[in-house]
């Protein structure tokens, strides 16, 4: 565990560490790790909102996140962007969750894959934490703290990871 937080923490502080943390951290008691985790509504009233993150998985094994849970809406579900036969693009639930490849990485963003919190409980207001569970297939369950980030402008929509570093922290903090 104590190893799992060092090694979360270094890469929430420094991302191109990633791959010189991966040889050496110890591959097999390591788990998947959160970065750049926000959460954003329309509102502040919305009934829906989305959260959006990186998740690295620094195992020599692939994980896949099935499920994410939180107090804050009536149901949460894993979604993804699919274009239908008439070129709109349509929000759907992904069954099955999300593959995190061995040694690799999987990008939620906006546009494509994310979290959906549905019957929103409560407000998305700008700068509020929000308490979720992510369940991997292999991992197991592991607490995060997304921020609320309503005024976020996200380069991955426009085809890039881009630089964050002038928007403060943004990342979960797992517990």
């Amino acid at each position: 565990m104590f190893k799992r937080l060092i090694l979360a923490a270094t890469l929430a502080a420094a991302p191109a560490t990633f791959a010189a943390a991966m040889d050496t951290a110890a591959m097999s008691d390591v788990a998947p790790m959160i970065h750049d985790a926000y959460a954003r509504a329309a509102t502040p009233n919305a009934r829906a909102g989305a959260a959006f993150m990186v998740i690295m998985n620094p195992t020599e094994e692939d994980d896949r996140l099935i499920e994410v849970r939180a107090d804050v809406a009536a149901r949460v579900e894993l979604h993804t962007h699919t274009e239908n036969d008439e070129g709109v693009m349509q929000m759907r639930e992904v069954e099955g969750g999300f593959v995190i490849p061995a040694g690799g990485q999987h990008v939620l963003k906006r546009g494509g894959d994310h979290v959906m919190f549905m019957g929103l409980t409560e407000s998305f207001d700008q700068g509020k934490e929000i308490p979720v569970t992510l369940v991997f297939e292999k991992a197991g369950e592991i607490d995060a703290v997304i921020a609320v980030d309503l005024e976020r402008e996200d380069a991955m929509m426009h085809g890039g990871h881009g630089d964050h570093s002038g928007h403060g922290s943004h990342g979960a903090k797992s517990n």
